[in-house]
């Protein structure tokens, strides 16, 4: 069976290749235990979940040395699939419900991913400095702006400024209508062709 993933990233290596192979098989696992995902939408994990993530990957290609924390991460994503493509890259993934947590945790730990952290709790408790904040779907763009601005990095290392990176769908102008100024927002649909990306946005806001 051909992965959707490997169509869009073809030069993976072979432990990249492994690492996604082994997301899609522990995260249905892990998920009939402890829901991280909709039970309705696992099906769907290859897509709807991983590759979103990725979505991320084909916006900005981090610089080795890079450090991205994932706010409100629950079962790791999309941190952990972005762990997976840039190795060289730190990942701190952040998130209140310590099960959820648990389930990024032993994913990271059966894929061999040395580049991630974890924090069980509220981002307010974290003074750490990081070139982007990434997130799924946790909060509008400007309530997140305000508590993570804290820990966005005053010095820069890639191509595009420090910021705040988020996956959205749907109609998002209402809340993006104060901060157009100082963002950028980009079509998934023009990365992958599957329908589900016909809505899907990513969301960059310059910090």
């Amino acid at each position: 069976m051909e992965h959707i993933i490997f169509k869009y990233f073809p030069n993976l290596s072979e432990k990249q290749n492994e690492s996604f192979l082994k997301m899609l098989e522990l995260y249905p696992e892990w998920n009939a235990k402890i829901n991280v995902i909709s039970r309705k939408d696992i099906d769907n994990l290859e897509i709807n979940h991983l590759l979103h993530s990725l979505a991320i990957a084909k916006f900005i290609n981090f610089t080795d040395g890079s450090r991205v924390m994932d706010f409100g991460t629950g079962g790791g994503l999309p941190g952990l699939p972005l762990a997976v493509l840039f190795p060289k890259v730190h990942f701190h993934l952040i998130d209140r419900t310590g099960k959820k947590l648990l389930v990024a945790k032993e994913i990271a730990k059966a894929c061999g991913l040395a580049n991630v952290t974890f924090q069980h709790g509220d981002v307010a408790e974290c003074k750490d400095k990081f070139d982007f904040v990434v997130s799924r779907a946790v909060m509008p763009q400007p309530d997140l702006l305000k508590i993570c601005r804290k820990n966005i990095s005053k010095e820069q290392h890639n191509a595009l400024p420090n910021g705040l990176i988020t996956l959205k769908g749907g109609d998002i102008s209402a809340e993006m209508k104060n901060l157009m100024h100082s963002s950028e927002i980009v079509n998934i649909s023009e990365y992958f062709s599957e329908p589900f990306f016909d809505t899907k946005k990513i969301v960059y806001t310059v910090c």
